[in-house]
């Protein structure tokens, strides 16, 4: 496969090579910080992947010194002012447009990797959890930074975190808008794996995944986007659905061909 390359509202770029996306916040003067333009290439650069059958994981990860500051200050009277479609008004779904930019990574139907690097402040912070599965290097900064301005985490982070931080410990960092370092957030559940090199963990964990059925890997997904809200009885509904659907299928009958044969499967697309 050949690696392509695209660019969106000249802030985010997304690389596609051996079925793997790589998306990186690509604003490394302002610490990749959320504007207007920002939130508009995240949001192009997550829907020019919900139909691309090729890519069977996604990495997101920021550019330069940091994954993402939090927002731009200077963008933040103009999300304030008239001229600005009110938060208030759902624009994507159940979302505004600030919340589906964290959002759609949980959409898309292959598996994102967030890779997260130095500071990664506020809706940096909810961005980079947007991802089902997060790398941090031991030092990265980050913190829910928003009642330091006078405001809340806005953009999916309660959805986000629901079942993955505590209550006490997200309370607290909410209400006191503390920094804690990778380290502690693996102990919190922010993050997944701690690496001293999160984005080559990230890329690495990535093209596992890619060696795998992507019809399973999609109905695997599909199911752990009811996981919190459905009932027991719905889940195995939902597991049986889609079991139906894989048993007997080409790739599953290749991936126990592969694994006998102990060879490299080879897989095809959705």
């Amino acid at each position: 496969m050949t690696a392509r390359t695209a660019r969106f509202a000249d802030r985010v770029s997304v690389t596609i090579d051996d079925h793997v996306a790589h998306v990186l916040l690509d604003r490394p003067e302002k610490m990749n910080a959320l504007d207007p333009a920002m939130f508009d290439g995240l949001i192009a650069a997550g829907q020019s992947l919900l139909d691309a059958r090729d890519v069977r994981c996604v990495v997101l990860s920021g550019a330069g010194k940091a994954f993402c500051a939090g927002l731009d200050l200077a963008a933040m009277g103009a999300l304030a002012s008239a001229e600005a479609t009110p938060l208030t008004t759902r624009t994507h779904g159940a979302c505004n447009a600030v919340q589906y930019a964290a959002m759609i990574w949980r959409r898309l139907p292959m598996p994102v990797i967030g890779a997260i690097h130095g500071i990664c402040f506020g809706g940096g912070l909810q961005i980079a959890c947007g991802p089902e599965i997060r790398v941090a290097a031991p030092d990265a900064r980050l913190a829910v930074m928003e009642s330091k301005w006078g405001l809340v985490p806005d953009m999916g982070g309660y959805a986000l975190w629901r079942g993955t931080v505590r209550e006490d410990h997200l309370r607290e960092l909410t209400y006191t808008h503390r920094e804690f370092s990778g380290e502690e957030a693996a102990e919190l559940g922010f993050v997944t794996h701690v690496d001293a090199n999160p984005v080559q963990r990230a890329l690495a964990l990535a093209q596992d995944i890619a060696a795998k059925s992507p019809h399973a890997i999609r109905a695997a997904k599909a199911i752990f986007a009811r996981f919190n809200e459905s009932s027991a009885e719905d889940l195995l509904t939902a597991e049986s659905h889609h079991q139906h659907e894989l048993l007997g299928s080409r790739n599953q009958l290749e991936a126990v061909a592969a694994g006998m044969a102990r060879r490299k499967a080879d897989f095809v697309d959705p």
